[in-house]
């Protein structure tokens, strides 16, 4: 397109007409100002007319309108001609139309800066936002909050109703957490359930707390799925840190807000938790802790202790309970309550729980040699190792040492019962085909089900020891324990009370048909070595610590073999 020096157009060329929809005689005698899009402001204009009066050229991307009303991108290239004199005697213009380019452009940075279900930022898109903001409340000096949010229960609805049920549900709940910030306010999905509000601009902890609360209470709220009248329900928990007390860059703000949305889910889920310095100390103490825990099996820090089982009819040591414990060099011994879960989380418990089982039946086959007969050892089986296929490697390990598979009673939880996946059933299923047998362990303190007792062939139930200690004061304990018992006999089941630590205790137990009894009142968890010692003065008929093992002898129970239902 040529102009003249009062860029008034003269002259335009066939590709011109092509690419515009404009005929010479449509546009011949006019300003170019007719193509304008609406896009840009007059300073665009000012800018680029001062390019070309400094310097006779410019070059740039604009956007103009097509005849159709349709609005296309050009890249245009301006070139000022003048006259030996150096007078204007026309402008040529030389563009391209690339609206295509833009719009793949647009859908390449749509598809890396955007998540594809939801249409929020995506975790890209988020970092660079969040860096934007940090600089933006540095300046200002107002506080600038970072929610991490993470649903609570999302997996079930996708195991119970489908992914794209997940999907529609996801959608939704990007809807509701956008309804509860203001238009500054970033809202983004980092991947899966996991999604993040940056907050900026904040002059209160009020306004944080409001905000929080508003998306709680929005996502408590039922869903719906394809007209579907059923309601489901989830819940969400959040963890807050605050720039700049809690953190000053993006890393240790996202860190410290993950670690606080964690404490939310720890203290009961669907609630709100800010970050404080001592999560950050339990973070750095966990993370020491797990990474000598890698260590503990190669520097022989880990040990396998054994707890007694007694029958209670006939008094007798006849089982026992492996416990894992740690010695730490410096810390001395490690609660397993604080080192399992690390083990689990870590994923050190597949190895760790092999080793156990090796010690075990080591042990086993150790004291059958000596002694002419088998006692049978509960390992307890922790939820992440039904993931692995070890089954079938436990009773091939059995035949290897020519140990029968009774020698082994596996404890696990009534939650894993309650999950119910083909994986828990088909290792049930080769424990009881092995000869394997298996308890639930702290029976009454999960969701019991019935009829998971009787599908999955369970050979015992261990009573919680919250029940046990309550035997002698609390008449409703009483009855619970009386009534479990009753129920597992009905069943075919034996019964193991554990924490038993007063005879009174005991006779209660023995009075309900108890099967088996473990506590303090008989033994603590002990070595190896001290176990065996224990079980030899039963052979010899002596009496052991409170509990008289020479009392209701039975000639058909050396107090070695394994119990009368194995």
């Amino acid at each position: 397109m040529v102009t003249d020096g009062n860029n008034t157009i003269r002259h335009v060329n066939p590709a011109f007409t092509h690419m515009t929809g404009y005929q010479l005689a449509d546009v011949v005698g006019k300003n170019p100002r007719i193509f304008n899009s609406g896009r840009h402001d007059r300073a665009f204009y000012h800018e680029m007319w001062q390019a070309i009066k400094k310097t006779d050229h410019w070059q740039g991307e604009i956007w103009d309108r097509h005849r159709d009303g349709t609005i296309h991108a050009r890249w245009l290239t301006v070139s000022v001609i003048r006259h030996p004199d150096g007078d204007i005697y026309c402008y040529v213009a030389q563009f391209s139309d690339i609206t295509e380019k833009k719009q793949r452009d647009e859908l390449i940075l749509t598809q890396a800066s955007y998540d594809q279900l939801t249409g929020l930022p995506n975790r890209n898109l988020f970092k660079d936002r969040l860096a934007q903001e940090i600089k933006k409340s540095h300046r200002s000096g107002l506080l600038l909050s970072l929610f991490l949010l993470d649903l609570d229960h999302f997996k079930e609805i996708n195991d119970t109703l489908g992914h794209d049920a997940g999907d529609e549900l996801l959608k939704e709940v990007a809807s509701r957490i956008k309804s509860c910030v203001r238009e500054i306010d970033t809202v983004a999905r980092l991947g899966g359930d996991e999604f993040i509000v940056i907050l900026p601009e904040i002059n209160s902890k009020l306004r944080i707390e409001m905000v929080a609360q508003q998306i709680i209470q929005a996502l408590s709220r039922p869903f719906q799925f394809n007209q579907n009248q059923v309601a489901h329900h989830i819940s969400t928990s959040i963890g807050i840190a605050i720039y700049p007390e809690d953190g000053t860059d993006m890393e240790s703000l996202m860190k410290y807000a993950d670690q606080a949305m964690y404490a939310a889910k720890h203290q009961g889920r669907g609630r709100f938790c800010y970050f404080t310095p001592a999560m950050q100390q339990n973070a750095n103490e966990k993370m020491i802790l797990i990474r000598d825990l890698r260590c503990a099996l190669v520097r022989n820090e880990l040990h396998v202790y054994y707890q007694p089982i007694l029958d209670l009819t006939h008094q007798r040591i006849v089982k026992a309970e492996a416990l894992l414990r740690w010695k730490h060099p410096q810390l001395g011994m490690i609660n397993p309550a604080i080192f399992i879960p690390l083990a689990e989380e870590s994923g050190l418990i597949l190895e760790i729980g092999e080793w156990v089982f090796d010690q075990v039946i080591a042990h086993i086959q150790q004291w059958r040699q000596q002694y002419g007969d088998t006692i049978q050892i509960s390992v307890n089986k922790s939820p992440v190792q039904f993931k692995q296929h070890t089954k079938l490697v436990w009773f091939e390990k059995l035949m290897q040492l020519g140990l029968p598979g009774n020698c082994i009673n596996v404890e696990i939880t009534e939650g894993l019962l309650l999950k119910d996946t083909p994986d828990v059933k088909n290792c049930l299923l080769e424990f009881r085909n092995s000869g394997i047998e298996v308890s639930i362990d702290d029976f009454g303190t999960g969701f019991s089900s019935l009829s998971y007792l009787k599908a999955f062939d369970i050979d015992y139930l261990k009573i919680d020891r919250s029940f046990t200690s309550n035997l002698t004061t609390n008449s409703t304990d009483n009855a619970l324990v009386e009534a479990i018992i009753l129920l597992a006999h009905k069943l075919d089941i034996k019964t193991i009370a554990e924490g038993v630590e007063t005879q009174k205790q005991q006779d209660l137990l023995i009075e309900f048909g108890c099967d088996y009894a473990q506590g303090y009142l008989y033994s603590a968890p002990m070595p190896a070595e001290e176990f065996e010692r224990l079980c030899n003065q039963q052979r010899e008929g002596h009496c052991i610590g409170k509990f008289d093992l020479t009392a209701k002898k039975n000639p058909d129970l050396s107090g070695s073999e394994i119990a009368p239902h194995s």
